[in-house]
C-alpha cells in the first residue's frame, strides 16, 4: 500500500505586491484505494495544493513535507514526481501543437515505465481505453488539445489516467465545464482506472455532481489555505444544502 503525506505544508506565491501566503499548514494523509474530496470556495488554495503536488515551479513551499513512501516529493523535478506515482488533472489542460496524442501517449508511458510499450498490445490498450470513453477512433491523430472541447480535454486527461497508472492521480476540478453525459462518461473512466490500479484519488470539486459518481471515503473543506473541517460522505451532502458561508465568516 502506497500512501502520500501532506505535513503542514505552507505554499507561496509572487504578486505584483510581494510574495502572499496561499496554503497556511496542511494536513492530509492519503492511502492506496482511497478517494478523499476537496471542497471549498474560490480562492481557498484548492488548485495550489494540486499545483504544487504535481511541482509547478509558480508555487513555493516555504514549511512542512510532501512524502510518498517516505521519501520527499518536494526534492523530485517534475518528471521524477511522475515517475514515481504521480498524476495531475488538469482543471485548463494545455495545447501541444505539433504533437499528436498517439504520439504524447506512447512518449509518456515510455519515460513513466523506462521503456517503451510493445506497439501491438499497447494500440489495443488505447483503442479500448478510448471506447470505454466514447472517444473517435481518429481522436489519437488530432493535436494535444489542439483545439478541443472542454469535454475532450477532460476525457484526454482520464485517458492518460488509464493509460499510466499512477499511484496517486490529483484530478484539478475535473467536472469544470462538463455536460450531463461527459460528466458521467468521465467519472465512470476514473471508477475503472481506480478499480483496476487501486491507485489513491484526490479530488478537487466545488461541487457534489460529480461525487454522485466517485464516492469520496473522506471529505475535506478547506478555506483560506487550511482544512477548516473533515468528515465522511454526508460532509459532502451538508455542503451542498449549506453551502460554505459559515466557514468563511468564521
Amino acid at each position: 500500500m502506497a500512501i502520500l503525506q501532506i505535513k503542514n505544508l505552507h505554499v507561496s506565491v509572487e504578486t505584483e505586491q510581494g510574495s502572499k501566503e496561499i496554503l497556511k499548514g496542511v494536513d492530509l494523509t492519503i492511502r492506496s484505494g482511497e478517494t478523499h474530496a476537496i471542497m471549498g470556495p474560490n480562492g481557498s488554495g484548492k488548485s495550489t495544493l494540486a499545483y504544487t503536488i504535481a511541482g509547478h515551479p509558480k508555487y513555493t513551499v516555504t514549511e512542512g513535507e510532501i512524502l510518498l513512501d517516505g521519501e520527499n516529493v518536494l526534492d523530485m523535478s517534475v518528471d521524477e514526481r511522475a515517475r514515481a506515482g504521480l498524476f495531475l488533472a488538469m482543471q485548463y489542460p494545455v495545447e501541444i501543437p505539433g504533437v499528436s496524442v498517439s504520439n504524447f501517449l506512447r512518449t509518456a508511458k515510455t519515460a513513466i515505465d523506462g521503456v517503451a510499450p510493445a506497439i501491438r498490445p499497447w494500440i489495443g490498450e488505447v483503442r479500448d481505453a478510448m471506447s470505454n470513453l466514447k472517444m473517435d477512433s481518429d481522436f489519437t491523430e488530432r493535436n494535444v488539445n489542439e483545439g478541443f472541447s472542454g469535454g475532450e480535454k477532460k476525457r484526454h486527461e482520464i485517458l492518460q489516467l488509464e493509460l499510466l497508472k499512477p499511484q496517486f492521480a490529483v484530478l484539478d476540478e475535473t467536472d469544470s465545464g462538463l455536460d450531463v453525459d461527459a460528466l458521467r462518461i468521465v467519472s465512470e473512466g476514473v471508477n475503472r482506472a481506480k478499480q483496476a490500479n487501486g491507485f489513491g484519488v484526490l479530488l478537487i470539486t466545488h461541487y457534489t455532481r460529480i461525487l454522485n459518481y466517485i464516492k469520496p471515503d473522506f471529505v475535506h473543506v478547506f478555506v483560506a489555505g487550511k482544512i477548516a473541517e473533515e468528515g465522511g460522505p454526508e460532509l459532502a451532502a451538508r455542503l451542498e444544502a449549506e453551502g460554505y458561508d459559515r466557514y468563511v465568516k468564521a
